[in-house]
């Protein structure tokens, strides 16, 4: 078997893995890195393709699969999970209506991937040729998972992006496999350790409780997919008795996570976090729910745009207020600037922000001991390759695998072929 790396090499964003198995070729993951012009994976060509397995639905990992179906003669099959088809044409729709920047497909060719879509279970085997795919379960996002290739007693492990402690959303990943000879691991957080979980948890609920004693409103800029269904699963497990908000294209995420039960770490919890919210959907509620004193939950996680935007403007005029980042905030977003410079920009002028701002953890990538954690429960001799990290974060990881295992690891560049 042949790995050529595609993208996520030395660098967060457009996953992209190609694996060769005889005559057969495995795409896993076609996503697209987002910075002011999205910057796309190599290129491969869609006939040299048999399949494509999408990890999840976040669009640095399946946001340019629908280039593939250009030409309607297309035949690649796309394998996923039922939410993970479901959440990527959500995440996709979007990026194609709000793109101010080229991006070479549409909306037509993403009807076309989803006409081509196989929905499997976790565990379950998809054969093509003499090749062998199994999805397990990543506890990153709803129906996100990990990847198993098997051809002629080789086997290939991709851990997408995971998270093996779970959260109060989901369950953690399922590493109960056999044997690897390759692994190809995410390196995002490989030379850090994260706040724990639960104490990430209870600092939020106090800033909650904080702010609203005061008489102010606290904001919570969140990814729609995952992030801000967590925070609202986390609030209700702790019995936060005040108004709780949610509003964007978080809404439509609920919609698409309840009607996935079995995906759900505990469906009862997320069923009464999510109906017991209010769900904001017009301006006029907006404009009067700024002033209460509550909690607002909406997207984008970033600050980039979406309700978030007004929230923002609103929330930051007055000091009673919170805003609690619980988001990654990229280099030259507004939540970054909003955390290093407490500023915000509004009519391209940029004013200070009078409410008061924390970050908090809640990542759903493993820590630097977890991802060792993974490591030392391999079996097998493998190969491995640490991608979807900066440059250090993937170089370092792999140098310090080579050293305490014994295995063959490195940090691969973009383009690079691995055989094993």
């Amino acid at each position: 078997m042949k790995v050529t790396v595609l993208g996520a090499a030395r660098e967060v964003g457009r996953s992209a893995f190609l694996v060769n198995a005889d005559h057969t070729n495995i795409l896993m993951d076609y996503g697209v890195l987002l910075k002011r012009e999205p910057i796309f994976p190599m290129h491969v060509k869609p006939k040299d393709v048999d399949a494509v397995v999408i990890s999840h639905a976040h669009l640095d990992h399946s946001g340019f699969v629908p280039s593939l179906f250009l030409s309607q003669s297309t035949e690649v099959q796309v394998l996923g999970t039922f939410p993970t088809f479901e959440l990527s044409q959500l995440l996709i729709e979007d990026m194609i209506k709000i793109s101010g920047f080229y991006l070479p497909f549409e909306y037509l060719d993403l009807v076309t991937m989803l006409n081509h879509s196989r929905k499997l279970e976790y565990r379950d085997t998809y054969k093509m040729n003499d090749v062998r795919v199994t999805l397990h379960e990543s506890g990153h996002i709803l129906g996100g998972a990990t990847v198993i290739v098997e051809h002629d007693k080789k086997r290939l492990f991709y851990t997408g992006d995971i998270n093996t402690r779970g959260s109060k959303l989901l369950r953690p990943a399922d590493l109960n496999f056999e044997d690897i000879d390759l692994m190809i691991i995410e390196s995002t957080y490989s030379q850090t350790e994260q706040t724990p979980r639960e104490q990430s948890e209870t600092d939020l609920l106090e800033y909650a409780y904080e702010v609203i004693e005061r008489k102010g409103t606290l904001f919570i800029p969140a990814f729609s997919v995952e992030r801000a269904q967590e925070i609202a699963c986390v609030l209700k497990t702790y019995n936060f008795p005040h108004k709780i908000v949610m509003d964007g294209m978080a809404l439509k995420a609920n919609e698409i996570m309840m009607k996935h039960p079995t995906f759900l770490r505990d469906p009862e919890i997320f069923k009464k976090a999510i109906t017991e919210a209010e769900w904001v959907s017009g301006w006029s509620r907006r404009k009067r729910i700024v002033k209460e004193p509550c909690v607002i939950i909406s997207p984008a996680g970033m600050l980039v745009g979406g309700t978030a935007v007004f929230y923002l403007q609103e929330i930051a005029k007055d000091s009673r207020n919170g805003i609690a980042i619980v988001s990654y905030q990229g280099e030259g977003t507004p939540g970054k600037m909003l955390l290093e410079k407490r500023v915000t920009i509004f009519d391209g002028r940029e004013r200070k922000c009078l409410a008061d701002v924390k970050r908090f953890e809640f990542s759903g990538h493993n820590s630097r001991s977890e991802l060792f954690e993974i490591l030392d429960r391999v079996k097998g001799n493998p190969k491995v390759l640490t991608v979807h990290g900066d440059g250090p974060s993937c170089t370092k990881f792999a140098e310090e695998i080579s050293e305490k295992y014994g295995y063959e690891a490195k940090a691969p560049n973009a383009g690079e072929l691995i055989e094993f």
